[in-house]
């Protein structure tokens, strides 16, 4: 698997290194457009976990945590595993992710 940057991968292409552990790689059928907008919705639960856990607001985290894992599912690094899937599975969950990420977006999460 080539990669134009970012950490080593294995060379069976589902896993990523860093800092000697082992993650599961992006799916890489999953179109960059669709894997760039899911990075965006992680990265914004990611910061809505530390600004909730900063005002100590269990739910709040509870909420982006969830946010988290959704976007990690949609882009195959969580769940089953998307080798272990068929071209249509692993298409329908990208898809249904990024669709229930948007539209639960908050949009005063974003710099418009």
């Amino acid at each position: 698997m080539q990669r134009k940057q970012g950490p080593p991968v294995t060379t069976d292409g589902r896993y990523v290194i860093i800092a000697g552990r082992r993650w599961r790689a992006t799916d890489p059928t999953v179109p960059e457009d669709a894997a760039a907008r899911l990075r965006i919705h992680l990265m914004d639960a990611r910061r809505a976990v530390g600004a909730a856990r900063k005002a100590e607001d269990p739910r709040a985290e509870r909420r982006a945590r969830h946010r988290v894992h959704a976007a990690k599912v949609a882009l195959g690094e969580r769940g089953e595993p998307w080798w272990d899937q068929d071209s249509r599975a692993r298409e329908a969950r990208w898809r249904e992710g990024l669709a229930a990420l948007d539209e639960h977006a908050d949009p005063a999460d974003h710099d418009v």
